[in-house]
């Protein structure tokens, strides 16, 4: 069983309703987590989820709060979150690096993945960036500079590219893989090992971390870019559960 701390797949959305002369506002709230946490618990996991509001406030700072864990994922939450706590951003006061807390606790035995989304790796308009902070030189990836997006609304299939214990038998299965309608273009590093590939480009691809272990995921984890039946594939189930004992090191 792997300890896992999830971060992101949380959004908020004001609405602007205007009626004539009229008009007011509404607000709603959503999380985008729901499939890959059942996921996890389905097998025999334990998941501490913070949403992305919760992460701004709350996510560890340093390596021995990191050391509550064994895996840490960070799924649609862009950096200025995890950098610019409101002691910082606001009351203009030092504190930790959340970034460089998280490599160093990667190099050290940690098991760190990174899911895409608008706000992962470097995401819309850039405005995740990933690619300039500590982060980057643990992923097995290379982040592009800019907008990292490739948008495929009519929809791309995965394909297998190898054997790995994350993978388990899944490369024979017969069963179709679902479409996604969205990744990002991640470029695998050397010495890392690219799992599935999505187009021309990684899908999922994992690699050692100096005591640790790193894993990349170019999609998502819900709509748009994953629907329903992908996240519904059993597939998608085996694969989350594998990476997670994979990653704490237990197969």
């Amino acid at each position: 069983m792997a300890r896992i701390l999830f971060a992101g797949e949380s959004w908020s959305v004001t609405s602007v309703h205007s009626k004539g002369f009229d008009s007011f506002t509404t607000t709603d709230y959503a999380e985008g987590g729901d499939a890959i946490i059942q996921a996890w618990r389905d097998g025999g996991h334990e998941v501490t989820y913070q949403p992305s509001h919760v992460a701004a406030k709350e996510f560890p700072s340093s390596v021995d709060e990191l050391n509550d864990f064994d895996v840490v994922v960070l799924s649609d939450i862009g950096s200025n979150t995890l950098l610019l706590p409101a002691m910082t951003f606001i009351k203009g006061q030092s504190t930790g690096n959340r970034l460089e807390a998280l490599r160093e606790w990667t190099l050290a035995g940690g098991g760190f993945a990174m899911v895409g989304g608008y706000l992962t790796f470097q995401g819309i308009e850039a405005k995740a960036n990933y690619r300039s902070t500590a982060i980057a030189d643990v992923l097995p990836v290379t982040m592009e500079i800019g907008d990292d997006r490739a948008e495929h609304p009519e929809g791309i299939t995965p394909q297998f590219t190898g054997d790995h214990p994350i993978l388990g038998s899944l490369p024979q299965d017969t069963q179709d893989i679902p479409a996604l309608l969205g990744y990002q273009r991640l470029e695998p590093k050397d010495n890392s090992s690219t799992l599935m590939t999505v187009g021309l480009h990684p899908l999922l691809v994992v690699s050692e971390a100096g005591q640790g272990r790193s894993l990349a995921y170019a999609s998502d984890v819900g709509p748009h870019w994953a629907p329903e039946a992908f996240t519904g594939w059993t597939g998608f189930t085996a694969i989350w559960q594998r990476a997670a004992s994979w990653l704490a090191k237990e197969i």
